[in-house]
């Protein structure tokens, strides 16, 4: 879910706006404005508050293209599900979550910087050419050189989550095969330059000497983006608890025998008869003696002539994708949540390695085992819920979690 307003879209990617994001412009217009009115009266109050404003749309469609060369990559790797929203502290794209591959994330994390270094030499070389005067145009250039220098070596500090981090995660993992052990590093990294910013934004505001950075970002600013930094950086640490307990949980310990089976060969007009008309669980699975045959759908009788039913046997109404849709009892979480979501499956049977069906699992279960191994208190009733309903609850992205993790 996006924050802000949609704006539009670019290349086929919705862009949000914040608030936030039009304030910031706002102050940084109205500072330029004021800075250039008094540093160079030549120009008149007129100029001088057109190219503050100039300033501020060239600013907004720098860090624009910032966030787009993310997005761009990260659709030439297959990710649709892209939005750019830009906020008080710059951008972001939600394309982090389906990037699988630390070659990805790589590819992902670079191209952003890339595009912001470009246009900082670029417009570096053009105020270098332009005529030695303090004309609006090359004031405009210099300007927007500068932010545009520090808009691109800001997100490479090596800390989630900034581009800096995914690069230094994407490496780690690349390096180690570990993913979890890799965020978890880098996150940590951002909580301590987080931790450094802020003091050094508290010290610039006390006036003690020595602070670095200080004559590029004014204390109050600084504190404000440790914050940011360090608040952002500790949001990794729940989820890379659930991650590594969607990896280490093995489908076995979730499933449940809330099924019933019905022979494969059984007729469509007996099945209706002696299942349906009863209070049955809410999965009906066929099995061909000991071996697993498919999932029984009942809406399927709705696709068959009743004349029929007493021809037709269960094996016409199977999911058409039973034989893979299904898990086994040492597949971990993750594994069976893509599993039913590549599917759109309610419930997922669980095999043994022999094929013998044993269990099912749905997404109260997978709820439940998860609370209890991250000591998250979640009633029963919310469980039954869940079941009922088959979807997870607000702000459990168990889907878009799992997909994130190479299993």
């Amino acid at each position: 879910m996006q924050s802000g307003w949609r704006v539009g879209s670019l290349f086929g990617i919705p862009l949000f706006i914040d608030l936030s994001w039009v304030l910031i412009l706002t102050l940084f217009m109205l500072h330029n404005g004021w800075v250039w009115r008094g540093r160079y009266p030549e120009w008149g109050v007129e100029t001088a508050w057109l190219t503050g404003f100039l300033s501020t749309l060239l600013l907004f469609a720098s860090v624009l293209l910032h966030e787009l060369a993310h997005s761009l990559v990260a659709k030439a790797h297959g990710i649709e599900e892209i939005a750019i929203s830009l906020f008080l502290f710059g951008g972001s794209t939600s394309a982090e979550e389906a990037l699988k591959r630390p070659s990805q994330i790589l590819q992902v994390a670079i191209a952003g910087p890339a595009v912001s270094l470009g246009l900082a030499a670029g417009l570096s070389l053009l105020t270098l050419v332009l005529p030695h005067t303090a004309s609006p145009l090359k004031v405009l250039t210099a300007n927007l050189a500068t932010m545009n220098w520090v808009v691109a070596l800001f997100n490479l500090i090596p800390g989630l989550p900034l581009d800096g981090g995914q690069i230094l995660k994407a490496i780690i993992w690349q390096w180690t095969g570990d993913q979890l052990w890799a965020i978890r590093l880098s996150a940590k990294v951002g909580e301590l330059l987080g931790g450094l910013a802020i003091s050094f934004g508290i010290a610039d505001i006390l006036n003690l000497p020595g602070v670095p950075f200080s004559q590029f970002f004014d204390g109050w600013w600084m504190a404000l983006l440790g914050w940011f930094g360090w608040q952002s950086a500790r949001a990794y640490q729940p989820i890379t608890e659930l991650q590594e307990a969607l990896l280490k949980t093995l489908a076995a310990a979730a499933m449940t025998g809330e099924f019933r089976i019905v022979p494969v060969e059984m007729s469509l007009a007996n099945f209706a008869r002696e299942y349906l008309t009863k209070l049955e669980p809410p999965m009906y699975l066929a099995t061909q003696g000991d071996r697993y045959q498919g999932i029984v759908v009942p809406e399927g009788l709705n696709e068959i002539e009743r004349s029929q039913w007493e021809h037709e046997s269960i094996e016409g109404i199977l999911h058409p994708d039973s034989a893979r849709a299904a898990t086994h009892t040492t597949a971990n979480l993750a594994q069976v949540i893509q599993l039913m979501e590549a599917y759109q499956l309610i419930q997922i049977p669980v095999l043994s390695p022999a094929g013998a069906l044993l269990g099912v699992i749905d997404r109260g279960d997978i709820v439940r085992i998860l609370a209890h191994k991250l000591n998250i208190r979640i009633s029963d009733s919310m469980i039954q819920q869940i079941k009922a309903d088959g979807i997870y609850p607000p702000g459990f992205r168990l889907s878009a979690i799992a997909q994130t993790l190479e299993t």
